[in-house]
């Protein structure tokens, strides 16, 4: 059984940064593809970043050339660094991961992945 918790969010101005962190514990994300998602009330849940085991990641069209997602193998954490945030990216950031290798086109679906984080909530004020 693996454990995610999140940390790092908070309230940040428009432009502002901050970096999410998802500490795991009960196995290893080396061979485990990860990723970060994230609700904002009243939608849906949906894939913001993720890495497939093999190393490959895949970003949402609004946060490319924003959001940088990495990890410390050694540490079992996962991060996402966020820059140049704006109000739209205010949501409840989630951890998500599972064993293996998964489909590129089903890398950032929220649907089938094995465990998650409790959340973290991120708020960007205009």
């Amino acid at each position: 059984q693996v454990q995610l918790v999140e940390s790092g969010g908070g309230s940040v101005q428009s432009g502002g940064s901050l970096r999410l962190s998802c500490a795991a514990s009960g196995s290893t994300f080396r061979y485990y593809s990860v990723g970060w998602f994230r609700q904002a009330p009243g939608k849906e849940r949906e894939g913001v970043a993720a890495s497939n085991s093999d190393g490959s990641t895949d970003y949402a069209e609004s946060v490319k050339g924003r959001f940088t997602i990495s990890q410390d193998n050694a540490k079992n954490t996962l991060f996402l660094q966020m820059n140049n945030l704006k109000p739209e990216d205010t949501a409840i950031y989630y951890c998500a991961a599972t064993p293996g290798y998964r489909s590129w086109w089903s890398l950032l679906s929220p649907n089938s992945w094995n465990y998650w984080g409790q959340g973290t909530q991120v708020t960007v004020s205009s």
